[in-house]
């Protein structure tokens, strides 16, 4: 088959070998202009869509097959870590050693500094602890006791809560 000017891009490329409505287009421009592919249901998420493979949309085959990628690829865009990195401070809780989820917390609440003496790898509960008032500073405690440098926190509180306190009119 000989290469042609594509109508669409003017580039020289194998045409489609359709004739008709095709004519003069190349197989990307035909595929992004014209060719429309046939919709099925998603087995996984019912919704009607172009299948991907295995039955599944392009979303719900990515999700499945494809998870590790995704959050990888997440984890470096959002910690700014590379995997090995990642891996090493998320393997277990630095406070009680559980290791199936371990979430990565920055010390300082600054997503943007990557150290590593400011990242520190929790897991949900000591994470939800340490951003809850009531358990921060007894979670701050222990992670000082094992070498970490934490934020300086306020004495109390109730100097605050006196000084915006409304009176009753």
């Amino acid at each position: 088959m000989e290469k042609r000017i594509c109508k669409n891009c003017n580039k020289l490329k194998d045409p489609v070998s359709l004739s008709g409505v095709s004519e003069g287009l190349c197989k990307v421009c035909y595929k992004k202009l014209l060719w429309k592919p046939k919709l099925f249901t998603c087995k996984r998420c019912n919704r009607e869509r172009p299948m991907h493979a295995k039955e599944l949309c392009t979303g719900c085959y990515n999700s499945v097959y494809h998870v590790e990628n995704v959050l990888r690829g997440q984890r470096k865009k959002s910690y700014l870590l590379d995997e090995e990195t990642y891996k090493e401070i998320t393997k277990a809780c630095i406070l009680c050693g559980f290791d199936k989820v371990v979430d990565l917390h920055h010390l300082d609440r600054n997503h943007k500094n990557a150290s590593r003496d400011n990242l520190v790898g929790i897991c949900p509960n000591h994470h939800r602890m340490i951003h809850n008032r009531k358990y921060k500073r007894e979670i701050y405690s222990q992670l000082q006791e094992k070498g970490f440098k934490v934020p300086e926190m306020y004495e109390d509180d109730s100097v605050f809560k006196n000084l915006f306190k409304k009176d009753p009119v």
